[in-house]
């Protein structure tokens, strides 16, 4: 291949695809590419595509334009969920060159060896049910943090979801290969480790290992200050889980945990795995041993069947709970899942109503949270990023917090005191740092 040429990629979606596409983007790097931003003129174009939501292919169709006015020449390659799912409408789409599906975008170095623009996209898709390899990945070039995929695919089949059809099987790598590429990230200057997957509470397949063996093993991995759980199922997160993390010093208590609903006839209807019950009784259990543990939510409004009597009993359900703050999905129709073809569908105008008083419900939860823990000393590691002046960072138990400029102070882990919440939600803190950890 050419030295000389430059690619770009372009990542929607999840903390697993920026995994994979920082992955991707070293393959070309190691074959003399440059990477470049998007408006940098590349040669190539990557776009990593997700379909977790129709906007998300909408997205990926507005990318596909706006790089090709940048470079009318420049090749573009499309992978992904969405590329699995959709090979042919995408291919349909003026100026993309190829079209990689679960099992060959790893393989994209091969598949392209020819880089002049193509009369039709070449298209290569393989089967989902005979996807199932593995490929570690990990994000690198933000100085603070990592992604590390630890798991891949899922076995669930929740009514809304088409990841199973993206992504296939729930598979993953042994602990001691996981290891090794936690030993690599270790060596890059990034502090902070998130482990991703579509659903990593499953590490293991119920088989000889386990995802609680893998947080053990981490957890004596050197060189790495800080470790976060990504999102992890309630009926997977186990007691002896959530007492780890709290004796844990390299585990922060911070939980995302998918509830979807709080209304158990819809729990049912999605094929959830878990009552409302079992998720209150696991957020009890982390607060009980972690009061100051911050944790997220995932939830769905507006899923086929949610009548107005339903949609409150989530409200209330939410409102009642003890978490910090929620991730609100509106649903949209998928084709391929069980939801679309179940009755009482919710009206688009219900569904944004419905998603408003959940969002305004979170900034509620995000505040009183922040509110309970000002006045406290917190160790915070901040982003390389400058913001108007202000750098911002994170504490353990997730509480964003900003301090005026100072050179010095990206990527490190210092001590300060939460002072005041700022009129963005934002916890403003002394300027005066008071130490190193």
């Amino acid at each position: 291949m050419n030295p000389n040429r430059k690619v770009s990629l372009y990542t929607l979606g999840c903390k697993l695809n920026f995994s994979e596409s920082s992955s991707i983007a070293r393959m070309f790097q190691e074959e003399g590419y440059a990477r470049v931003e998007f408006n940098d003129t590349p040669d190539v174009y990557v776009i990593n595509t997700c379909s977790v939501t129709e906007n998300a292919d909408k997205k990926c169709k507005q990318l596909v334009k706006k790089a090709l006015k940048i470079n009318p020449n420049a090749f573009v390659a499309i992978i992904g969920c969405y590329a699995q799912l959709k090979p042919e409408e995408i291919a349909s789409i003026q100026g993309v060159d190829m079209v990689l599906g679960a099992a060959d975008k790893f393989r994209i170095i091969e598949h392209m060896r020819n880089l002049d623009k193509q009369d039709a996209a070449k298209v290569i898709n393989t089967k989902i049910k005979e996807v199932n390899t593995f490929v570690p990945s990990y994000s690198k070039g933000d100085r603070t943090r990592s992604f590390l995929k630890v798991q891949d695919g899922c076995d669930y089949f929740c009514t809304f979801c088409t990841i199973p059809l993206a992504r296939g099987k729930s598979r993953n790598d042994s602990i001691e290969a996981t290891l090794k590429v936690a030993r690599e990230v270790a060596q890059s200057d990034a502090k902070e480790v998130v482990l991703t997957g579509v659903n990593i509470g499953d590490f293991g397949q119920g088989g000889e290992e386990n995802f609680f063996q893998l947080v053990q093993e981490l957890d004596r991995v050197d060189g790495i200050e800080r470790f976060r759980i990504s999102s992890i199922e309630p009926n997977l997160l186990t007691n002896e889980i959530i007492e780890f993390v709290a004796q844990s010093d390299k585990f922060m208590p911070h939980f995302h945990i998918p509830l979807q609903s709080g209304s158990d006839l819809l729990l049912k209807a999605m094929r959830r795995k878990y009552l409302s019950k079992l998720y209150a009784d696991r957020v009890k259990t982390i607060k009980a041993r972690m009061p100051h543990a911050c944790i997220g939510v995932d939830v769905i409004v507006g899923f086929p069947g949610e009548t107005e009597e339903e949609f409150l009993k989530t409200y209330e359900f939410l409102n009642e709970l003890d978490v910090s703050y929620l991730h609100v999905f509106t649903y949209s129709e998928r084709q391929n899942t069980g939801a679309v073809k179940m009755d009482g569908v919710v009206p688009k105008e219900e569904r944004a109503k419905r998603s408003k008083m959940l969002h305004i419900l979170s900034d509620k939860k995000r505040r009183h949270f922040y509110e309970q823990h000002l006045g406290e000393m917190k160790t915070v590691l901040f982003e390389s990023e400058e913001q108007d002046n202000y750098l911002n960072g994170f504490t353990e138990n997730y509480i964003k917090v900003k301090v005026p400029y100072r050179a010095g102070l990206e990527n490190q882990l210092l001590q300060v005191q939460l002072k005041q919440i700022d009129p963005d939600g934002v916890v403003e803190i002394e300027e005066l740092i008071t130490s190193n950890v």
